[in-house]
């Protein structure tokens, strides 16, 4: 099941890899802010999956 959308995605996620791995390796930065925005990031990659899940399944349904 390949998306069209799964380059979209590895372009969205390249820059964010290198911000993430500047701050993870910066000393000025506070290991709690890199976690927390670490798992901000996986949250909101969660809930914009299901959205994108349910309104594909909602096309699906209206279509046939």
């Amino acid at each position: 099941m390949n998306s069209p959308l799964t380059p979209l995605f590895i372009l969205v996620l390249l820059p964010i890899a290198a911000i993430g791995l500047v701050l993870f390796t910066d000393t000025g930065i506070e290991p709690a802010l890199f976690y927390a925005s670490v798992k901000t990031f996986v949250i909101l990659g969660i809930i914009g999956v299901a959205i994108s899940f349910a309104a594909s399944r909602l096309a699906d349904r209206s279509n046939g």
